[in-house]
């Protein structure tokens, strides 16, 4: 099977039919660029997703990652970086071992092509020569014949005619025998050049062409094989990345088993436990007796130091706010958490008071290394007085050494309050007085025996006040007027959220982005707003999270102190 004797006469067709082939081989090329700009795409898009949803540094959602869920999450989110990273080495790959390969050849096959039927064009150029000469002898042999014969048959009429003079007859002999003489002279020529037309004849359609079309065949051929070698490297880059893909999905699969339910329950535990003691049972007050309802009636009148019990436990009505919320708006304000984190409940006050000593115990430490590290370098100047002066280190020891000093002082003042809330030490009178005076600057005096009382704010802070009671009371007469059951205050304007707000503290209450709200209580200059949903929602709101309208011809509206 050979196109030079099979095809010997499709030399048209063979040159569409390689150049087609070439442009089959460009077509593949093209084809395997984009898989790799795709695979490149991808990458970047896996690597994006993986970096958006990585925790923020420094930020609360980070301190949520310490669970195993989350944990296990941020491995798959790796193991995603590290598969992209795959997806990027089949990029790379196949544009080195395939597409600059092939672009290479092609080029050359181009070359080699051309060549070829070049050489191809160049013998159908010179047989058509060869039969152009052949045509051109026999037409001349023809003529020379025609021409022999006319002046043969015009010396056999004037030999035949009486009239005509000798020298005339043998005029016409002697042109009879030149035109007899240069019809042989264009035969001889004739048969030459047909010899040699037949033997260039032979030579091209037996020799020439048949290993041009070889050549070209054998290009034709080398191409297929070459398109073949390539869709199997297309198909071994992919093969080979297969292994680390299977391990970025077993990374994936071990981190999902990693996962323990039981310690992420525990961790909730360790993170929200408050270390306060449930309530207890809530004294029955008998409020059928008159003259102990109207004593206790005079009482409130003539004293506001006294107090009255009012609120329990369950005992409000659908609505309600804690009734401490109002006049505890201090601890609302940022920036007012005590260096004790005395408002915050035991347990989680004495993780905070833990790691406050862990981080100056870290400090200290780091100071003492520095405080080292001069030392030795104190030595070195007195043992080699040309590398420096030692007197030019006290300064900067002394300073190190007070910066040790005050880093003890703080820690064991940490230390004793941790000590204290662990029930190593008694509660010291100083902190109980202040803790009172907080009370006194914004409640009137409160009733004795009063339970565990404590204040909620929309930060979550608490203010506790010592007490081995479980019975909680109202601390002021004014509650009485604005924790009854009166009618819900009015509204004296709308507001838009600007931001959605999550409403997690008692006394606050959650807003959505682009919720439209009654405003029942305008800011006082504490950064919160009383608003309310319906009659049954309400609740404070950051100001700086809601656009006010207030209706000038409001009225109604309630100061608070």
């Amino acid at each position: 099977m050979s196109w030079g004797t099979e095809l010997w006469d499709q030399f048209d067709n063979l040159e569409k039919h390689t150049q087609w082939g070439i442009d089959t081989l460009e077509k593949c090329i093209k084809f395997v660029k984009e898989r790799t700009e795709i695979e490149l795409s991808y990458a970047k898009q896996l690597r994006n997703l993986s970096k958006k949803y990585q925790p923020k540094k420094n930020s609360k959602e980070e301190e949520e990652y310490k669970y195993t869920s989350c944990k296990a999450f941020i491995s798959t989110l790796n193991e995603m970086n590290d598969y992209a990273g795959q997806h990027e080495v089949i990029s790379e790959n196949m544009a080195s071992q395939i597409i600059v390969d092939l672009a290479r050849y092609v080029q050359e096959l181009k070359q080699e092509r051309k060549s070829n039927f070049h050489d191809g064009r160049k013998a159908q150029q010179h047989i058509e020569t060869c039969w152009k000469q052949l045509e051109s002898s026999k037409r001349r042999f023809e003529r020379d014949c025609k021409e022999a014969d006319r002046a043969q048959q015009y010396f056999e009429k004037m030999d035949a005619d009486i009239n005509v003079t000798k020298a005339d007859v043998e005029k016409a002999r002697q042109q009879a025998q030149i035109r007899h003489q240069m019809a042989e002279d264009s035969k001889a020529d004739y048969s030459s050049i047909l010899q040699k037309f037949n033997h260039e004849q032979h030579e091209y359609y037996h020799t020439h062409i048949p290993n041009i079309f070889q050549k070209i065949q054998e290009m034709e051929e080398r191409r297929i094989v070459r398109i073949g070698e390539s869709m199997k490297t297309y198909a071994e880059v992919d093969r080979q990345v297969i292994p680390i893909i299977g391990k970025c999905l077993d990374g994936i699969v071990k981190a999902a088993e990693s996962i323990d339910q039981k310690n992420d329950s525990q961790l909730v535990i360790e993170a929200y436990k408050s270390g306060f003691e449930p309530p207890g049972d809530i004294e029955f007050e008998d409020y059928t007796q008159p003259m102990k309802r109207t004593v206790s009636d005079n009482s409130l009148s003539n004293s506001r130091g006294e107090g009255k019990p009012d609120l329990k436990f369950g005992g409000k009505s659908k609505g309600k706010l804690w009734p401490f919320i109002k006049k505890n708006k201090l601890s609302l304000k940022l920036g007012a958490t005590p260096e004790d984190f005395s408002n915050l409940p035991p347990e989680q006050r004495r993780k905070k008071l833990q790691q406050k000593v862990d981080e100056l115990s870290k400090e200290i430490q780091k100071e003492m290394d520095q405080r080292d590290a001069i030392t030795k370098m104190k030595d070195v100047y007195l043992k080699n007085p040309q590398m420096g002066d030692p007197a030019s280190l006290d300064h900067k020891l002394a300073e190190v050494s007070q910066n040790i000093e005050k880093l003890r002082l703080e820690t064991q003042k940490f230390e004793a309050w941790l000590a204290e809330v662990e029930g190593r030490l008694p509660a010291r009178s100083e902190q109980m007085r202040r803790q009172s005076g907080l009370y006194d600057s914004q409640n009137p005096p409160t009733v004795n025996n009063c339970a565990q009382d404590r204040e909620s704010s929309p930060d979550g802070s608490y203010t506790e006040e010592q007490s081995q009671e479980s019975e909680v009371k109202v601390l002021a007469t004014d509650f009485d007027d604005e924790f009854d059951d009166e009618e819900p205050l009015p509204a004296i304007g709308t507001c838009k959220a600007l931001y959605t707000f999550e409403g997690q503290n008692e006394g606050t209450i959650s807003v959505v982005e682009g919720e439209t709200l009654y405003v029942i209580e305008e800011d006082k200059g504490d950064g919160w707003t009383r608003i309310r949903r319906n009659e049954d929602e309400e609740g404070y709101v950051p100001t700086s999270y809601v656009e006010v309208c207030l209706d000038k011809n409001a009225k109604g509206a309630k100061t608070y102190i």
